[in-house]
């Protein structure tokens, strides 16, 4: 066998950076065991549904940001029962303008309407509606909600 001849160029791999990033969210319900309504968020161009939750401010707690982000993308104020599931992925995005490789982690809880109305939801989010719980796991864009859900289903009826 020959050795192979240097060509004297050095392989170029780019190391794309890694970002930690912690979000939290919840499936809001109201209603009685076999009559559960849950809030479900429309959101980007393509108007994909989704679980309200967003990024965990600096020193707040995932619980207290599940509650924010109900508020903000669904319009409406709860209370946190318990936590359901923390789900992690990873993903590719952008950090300002450079490519970054996320390592996501995205706290759920099961959280009790107290008021509001969806209509009040933020500008992220196209519409906020309530759907009945028998109807929200499909309609869900990803598979780890989807799964929130039907848990999310079991603890309420």
């Amino acid at each position: 066998m020959t050795p192979r001849k240097s060509t004297g160029k050095k392989s170029s791999s780019i190391k794309i950076p890694i970002r930690d990033q912690v979000s939290a969210g919840g499936v809001v319900y109201r209603g009685d065991p076999g009559n559960i309504e849950v809030v479900i968020v429309s959101v980007g161009s393509e108007n994909r549904w989704q679980l309200p939750k967003g990024l965990v401010d600096k020193g707040e707690e995932p619980e207290v940001t599940a509650v924010r982000e109900a508020r903000e993308e669904g319009g409406i104020t709860s209370e946190v029962v318990q936590h359901i599931e923390t789900v992690e992925y990873w993903y590719v995005g952008l950090e300002n303008g450079i490519r970054v490789r996320f390592h996501k982690r995205v706290h759920f809880f099961l959280l009790r309407y107290v008021s509001g109305d969806t209509s009040d939801h933020d500008w992220e989010v196209n519409e906020a509606r309530w759907v009945p719980i028998e109807d929200a796991t499909s309609q869900l864009a990803f598979d780890n909600e989807r799964r929130v859900m039907d848990q999310a289903h079991e603890l309420v009826g």
